[in-house]
């Protein structure tokens, strides 16, 4: 990882523990910025990076743990919770939620680089997940009316033939249109369709009839 490619936020209202964890985590290359309440941290514009957000338990002005059930139904960075007030079920609720570490003050060095190194390499995966779900999104998009209806049948593994007189269409037609489908989909083969319908959750309510023992 470089400097300009990832960022941490770290949110305390202890001036010492900002200081601490801003000057450790420059010292391993990593950029951070600071925050001494939950509402200065909502309020800032953030770089749309690979992050991570180092999260005291007792803030100021809100709960840490209901700061990351607020910010959880979108995208946020994941969280490493500090405190200097640690319980077990405030640990568990916390990880239980999605966060990557729990530590109690003082923690080490070592273990906060590494829960840090941990969950930035969490959030470059899930932008790197979301990013190829909104091309599958895109490319979707790009199907006609008709194709959109082709495709939940070819996935659900329904013949040419069978998928042809569920929608009153020939079978040529009917493969042209999986033809395309597949071109639009940048699908290789059905399998990857298949992956794919299941990627954008598409519902596929038929199955295949008896008779058919492979699919076209």
């Amino acid at each position: 990882m470089t400097e300009h490619d990832h960022i941490v936020f770290v949110i305390d209202d202890d001036i010492r523990i900002q200081e601490a964890v801003e000057e450790l985590l420059a010292s391993h290359e990593i950029h951070a910025v600071v925050f001494g309440s939950a509402g200065e941290y909502i309020d800032a514009v953030k770089p749309d990076i690979p992050s991570c957000l180092v999260l005291d338990v007792e803030l100021p002005d809100i709960n840490g743990l209901d700061l990351q059930r607020q910010i959880s139904e979108g995208d946020h960075p994941p969280i490493v919770f500090i405190t200097g007030h640690g319980d077990i079920p405030s640990s568990v609720s916390a990880i239980k939620q999605g966060a990557v570490d729990f530590l109690t003050k003082p923690f080490s060095d070592r273990d906060l680089m590494t829960a840090v190194r941990a969950a930035i390499a969490q959030d470059r995966q899930q932008r790197s997940q979301r990013a190829d779900l909104e091309l599958l999104r895109q490319r979707y998009a790009r199907l006609t009316p008709r194709e959109r209806e082709v495709m939940p049948l070819v996935v659900s593994g329904l013949l040419n033939k069978q998928a042809a007189a569920e929608l009153g269409i020939s079978e040529v037609t009917l493969q042209i249109h999986r033809r395309n489908v597949m071109q639009k989909m940048v699908a290789a083969s059905l399998a990857d369709l298949v992956r794919i319908a299941e990627r954008l959750e598409m519902p596929v309510t038929h199955s295949r009839r008896a008779g058919g023992s492979s699919v076209e």
